[in-house]
Parts: structure tokens; sequence; C-alpha cells
């Protein structure tokens, strides 16, 4: 009986393996001609002949490191991710599919790409199903979700930028009936920093600061990589899960990074619906029918896995779905083109600030914005958005909007680039942005006018804490010095003058609390007017602060308008500083609690000090444990500095939060955690006889199983 079922498993990899290679001929692959190149923190450097080559070793090394996530991203694309990871698995299910992203992707597949690029799709597409093939007890679930294919990558993208253009949350408040006819100013959520400094303000070199604020573990963690090719492919940076080239980084003449801005992205329309014809709406006076589309899922709750469905619509307008508030409809440019992923891998290719410039041209990412900085001493600030032509001025698209005319339906027509908040060399030698308005990006003289953006963008206006304290830290500095600005980067103080923080308005109000109004409150409000607005380590006056606007952005995610700017009342204030208090002097007899025995920055075994606060320059968010402690989340992630000093040197330094691998069982699980903590920044360099030299592990893809390779023994 063993030996029978010895016999068939192997006959089952060998199919698999021709299936694997039989998929390779289709673009020519040979694993041969692809190396994979570990360094001592086991980030990998992938060298292929050719871009297809690099692209196949690229995703084949993330799914060594991370399969689990890569298969929750594509789990949800086939409705299938509420199957292994329950009710967060089924909200991706749900969410994609609501979305409606395959009309878009058939009508323009063919024609949005150049056949070159779809190489790249190829080859990334065959290294996912290649690794499926040969590692089949790593499937979470066994049917349904691979092979994937090139459409798949392309709807991953499309749902990416659903989110980074936050029009998802529009769509999930609406799921959860907490959508209605009122007009919301958007807040944020989430939080980076991105700095370009040229030699007029360095004196030296030319600087590209990429420090994105993003959740620290799951399928939108960031990934680092060095790419290369024969074809001219040289970078270096970062990627989210499904990425067939990287997001943020350096390549040997220029660098950029993102961050996330906050323009009108998302449009939403109250349908009116006929009074006895069922989903029927008005539409230019006459009554239409929605196409109707149901989506059955299984929920994984405890060990069985209960079928759920539910049903969305379509619209002239998009999207559409049925709340108990009405039926909305919702028009996002994120979902109206599909090329984002080529306009990633030619900035990636770019050798210059013109070519550059051609990529940022595509116009196929939807948002972002984007900070720039080459070997040359150009500097760039594009406060990027698809931000349509059609918007008419007698209608307010910051509102809900009646959905009964094609008179508010605008089509796939969008400002170019140079009509955008857009910074080119700036005589002040600077820009930076951290989730603030984009009309304040360098000196206040050269600042791009609000006047001057197109109609009904939709641009922040507003600050943000980490704005004004760099702008407060940098103020009147003539020149700044790179260990400076790394101190300057790695700031845990607040400003001096008001506290802000991502989607609370009024969070200052704590701090004026009066202990004569609540005497049992009497020592904390003590603690909170006697607090530096420091979130060091060793500050014993963090503590409470910190843990009361934790539970105040608990309430803002559990209310859903994370999108949103929430004011609380003083006594949803008053609450939180009541609980926060009850919370220390239960887990800690005391208030005076020293942050970084409160924050914590743990996983496996590794258990370290936190420092930093939502909004901090040196951002953390944290959530509450089992064990009385805040465990960092969100925050700090990849950071990447860059220098292009005169003699065309590329000088990197870069860390992330854990490790390269997700895998608990994987060396390099944590094996950067406690330089992360210390702000200790590893050396990174883009020479290939460099990095042969300190190379600890060279192989071809499928050549040797990774992950035992790297397997602590225990």
């Amino acid at each position: 009986m063993i030996k029978t079922f010895g016999l068939w498993l192997l006959a089952f990899l060998a199919m698999k393996y021709s299936q694997t290679v039989q998929a390779q001929e289709k673009v020519g692959i040979n694993t041969k001609d692809i190396s994979i190149i570990r360094d001592a923190y086991g980030v990998p450097h992938i060298y292929g002949k050719t871009d297809a080559d690099a692209a196949y070793g690229l995703v084949w090394a993330q799914c060594e490191d991370d399969f689990e996530n890569i298969q929750l991203v594509y789990a949800g694309l086939r409705g299938k991710a509420g199957e292994h990871w329950g009710k967060m698995g089924a909200g991706y299910d749900f969410i994609i599919y609501a979305a409606n992203f395959d009309p878009i992707i058939e009508e323009q597949f063919d024609s949005a790409f150049s056949p070159e690029f779809h190489k790249i799709l190829t080859a990334s597409v065959q290294a996912v199903n290649d690794y499926a093939a040969l590692y089949p007890e790593e499937l979470l679930i066994k049917k349904g979700v691979f092979p994937v294919t090139e459409k798949d990558i392309v709807k991953a993208y499309l749902f990416g930028g659903l989110i980074m253009s936050n029009a998802v949350f529009d769509m999930g408040n609406a799921m959860q009936n907490k959508l209605k006819a009122a007009a919301t100013e958007m807040g944020a959520t989430g939080g980076s920093n991105a700095f370009a400094f040229s030699k007029k303000k360095t004196g030296e070199n030319t600087w590209m600061i990429s420090n994105s604020h993003q959740p620290l573990e799951g399928p939108f963690a960031w990934y680092e990589a060095h790419v290369v090719s024969e074809e001219g492919w040289n970078m270096m940076g970062a990627k989210f899960t499904t990425g067939v080239s990287l997001f943020v980084g350096t390549n040997e003449n220029l660098g950029w990074t993102h961050t996330v801005n906050y323009p009108d992205l998302s449009d939403v329309y109250l349908l009116e619906m006929h009074p006895k014809k069922k989903n029927h709406y008005l539409f230019d006076g006459e009554y239409l029918p929605l196409e109707e589309r149901k989506k059955k899922i299984k929920v994984k709750v405890g060990p069985i896995k209960i079928p759920v469905s539910k049903k969305f619509y379509v619209s002239n307008y998009g999207p559409t779905i049925k709340t108990k508030n009405g039926y909305f409809a919702f028009r996002m440019p994120s979902s109206m083109r599909i090329n984002s992923a080529e306009q990633w891998f030619h900035m990636n290719k770019a050798k210059n600030l013109k070519e550059f410039k051609q990529a940022l041209e595509i116009q196929g990412i939807a948002s972002l914005n984007v900070i720039y900085a080459d070997k040359e001493d150009n500097i760039l600030l594009l406060s990027n958005a698809l931000i349509p032509k059609g918007r008419k001025d007698s209608y307010d698209w910051k509102n809900v909007l009646k959905g009964t005319s094609s008179d508010n339906l605008w089509e796939d027509d969008f400002y170019s680039i140079y009509d955008l908040p857009y910074y080119e060399n700036p005589e002040s030698g600077y820009l930076f942005n951290m989730n603030n308005t984009p009309y304040s990006a360098t000196d206040d003289k050269e600042n791009f006018l609000l006047e001057d953006a197109p109609p009904h963008a939709g641009f922040l206006v507003g600050e943000t804490n980490r704005a004004l304290r760099f702008q407060e830290l940098s103020d009147g500095l003539e020149q700044i010095y790179y260990e400076d600005f790394k101190e300057m980067k790695f700031d845990v103080q607040y400003f001096s003058e008001t506290f802000y923080t991502w989607g609370l308005s009024n969070f200052d109000d704590l701090f004026k609390l009066r202990a004569q109004d609540y005497p049992s409150l009497g020592k904390s409000i003590e603690i909170l007017q006697n607090w530096d607005k420091r979130s060091n380590i060793e500050n014993r006056n963090a503590a409470l602060p910190s843990v009361c606007l934790s539970y105040l952005l608990l309430n803002i995610q559990e209310r859903g308008d994370l999108a949103n700017s929430t004011t609380f009342t003083q006594e949803e204030i008053v609450d939180a500083l009541r609980k926060a208090q009850k919370f220390l002097l239960k887990h800690y007899g005391r208030l005076d609690v020293p942050a970084g025995e409160l924050h914590r920055h743990r996983r496996g075994d590794v258990d370290l000090p936190s420092e930093g606060m939502p909004e901090n320059l040196a951002a953390m968010t944290y959530t509450f444990d089992k064990k009385g402690k805040l465990k960092t989340f969100h925050g700090e992630s990849f950071i990447q500095l860059v220098q292009y000093d005169e003699n065309g040197v590329v000088l990197i330094e870069s860390i992330t939060p854990f490790g390269s691998s997700n895998n608990p069982e994987s060396r390099h699980y944590t094996d950067q955690m406690e330089a992360y903590v210390n702000r200790d920044l590893k050396k990174m360099t883009l020479d290939k006889k460099t990095i042969l030299e300190n190379a600890v592990l060279s192989y071809h893809p499928g050549e040797i199983n990774y992950r035992e390779r790297t397997a602590v023994k225990k």
C-alpha cells in the first residue's frame, strides 16, 4: 500500500513537472538563465537574461518567501478566500466581485499592453503556477485558485488601485449599510513619508527617501527585492504581493517613491428606483433594468464552511450595491484603465528624467504622489490622479449625487499630469510629502496654487502632523546634512503647537480636559498635561495618550469612518480616557508606564520595545493584544534611503520591520527586527560584484527547496 502510494505520488509530481516545463516553453523561459542570489538577510537579487526571465525569478522568489499572502490575493480574485481566511477572506471575495473588474479587463486586455509586457505577464503567471505545481503541499485551498492567468494579475492591480485611491471605502461602507446620501470630507487612514533633496539643499549628494507607512504584515506589506536583466532592468526596492515589477525604489540612474494622496476618485450616485418594478432605476426619463450579479462563497467558521451569497448589480454609472439606505452606484477612475502594471514597469526601466516623465504620461496609475530624484540632480513631485474632465460645475461632487441623468455621467477623459500639482527642480532644492496637501511641498513661494488645480479634483488642503513637524524641524536650515536628516526622519515627537492624527480632527481636545471637571481622572489628566509629546521608549507619560488614541481609532474603525475626518464629542473622548486609565491600572498597576514596556514589536519568539505613535514622523499604529500590550501592526514598513553621488554611484540603505520571509520557520522571519527598532539601516548595493562576494546562497528557480534550506534547525 505504501509503495503503491509512493509510486502514485512520484507519477503525480512528474506530471506536474512536465506541465511546468511545458508552461515555461510558452515564452521561452529557461530557469538556467535565471539566478536568485540571497544576501545575508535573505533579500533576493534576481538576475535574468531577459526581462521576462527576471520577472519570473522575482515572482518565484516571493513565492518562496510569502506564498500564503500570494494565495490570499488570488483566492480573493476567485471568490475563494473566505474558505481559508474566514470573515476577513470573505471581505476580499465580495469587494472584488462587487467592483466588477471583468468587463473592463475583457474590453481592454488585447490592446492595453505592449507585446513586450505581455511576456512579463506571462512569465509572472508561469512562475506562480510552476511554484504551486512543484509544492502542492503548500496550497491552502486545493481547488479553484490555481492555475492563475494574466488577467488575474491585471485584476490584482485593479484591486490595488481601488484600495490606494480610497474608492474601496465607499464600497465597503455601502456593503455594511453605513453609506448615506450625505456629504463626507475625506480624511486619511494611514500615512507615508517621502523626500527628495537636490544638491542645492544638501551641498553634496542628491537624495531620495522612501518611507511608506503600510501594514507590517499581510498582502499589503512590502516585499524587498533587487531585479536585473540583460535588457536594461536593474531595480532595487519593494513591491506588494502580486506585483510583476517593483513599485518603489531605485535603479542605477534614478529612483522614486509613493505616498497616498486623497483626491476625489470615487463618485457615488443614489439611484431612484421604480416604485413597483423590481430593480429598475430612472435614467434620462426612463426606467432601466439593473444587471443582476449573484456571488456565492463559502466562509470558514471554526471547523466548518458556511455558504453565503450576496447580490450585486451594474447600472450605467458602474458597480451598484443595494443597501438599507437605497441603491448606490459607483464610478471610479481606478477601474477604468488596466495598464498600471506596464506603467510601473516602464518607470523601473527609465534611464533619465525624460524617460521617467514619458512613463508618467501613460496615466495608468489612478492615484498616488510620485516623489523622484536622479543622478543628474533632478527632483520631481507629482500629485498623480485621474481627474475626470467631465465633472460639471453644477454638481457637488463631494456629496452623494442623484443618479438619474447622463448629465453627471463622465467618461474616460482625464486631465494631463501637467495640469495636476506638479513640481520639478524647485529653487528651494527640496520636495516632501507626508500625505498632506500637495499645495505644500516645498518653500512657500514655490508651492502649487489651489486655483491652478483642475476643477473638482478634491485634493487635500490640510496639513498632517508629520508635515508640520518636518517643517518645524527644517525651518531656517539653509543646508541639511545626511546624518542630521536621518535623526529627523526617525523623530517621534508631535508638532509643538497642535496634535494632529489621521482621521481624527480634534484629538487636541483630550489635552484640554480639566481635573476639576473629572475628579476620578485627575491623575490621568495631570499626566496628559505634563506629556512632552514624545513617544520614545523611556517616556513615562506617553503610554496613557497612546492607549487613549488607540481606543479612539478603534472606535473610528468600528463605525466604518476610516475614509472620513472624524470629530469626537467630549463625552467620547472622556470615555476613551477612562478606558485607557482602566487598561493601564489593570495590566500594570500604574499609569506612568514606560512607553517601550507597553509598545511592543513582536513576531515569533522576538519581542522588542517600539518607539513611535500615529502621526509621528516615525509613525506607528498599534493593536491591543491579550497580554495587555500594544503590538505594532501599521506604520514604518519598508524604508529606503538613497544617495546619488557626484561620481554616479548609488548609495543605498534600507530596512524592513521583520525580515524577508513570511515563513515562521525561516531564519529570515525575524532577523531584521532588532536593527529595525534600533533604526540601524542595512547597506545595500546594485553592484553585482559586491553582491556575489557577499552572497549566502545562489540557485536557479526550482533547483532547491528554499524553505527547507533556510529553516532554523531546532
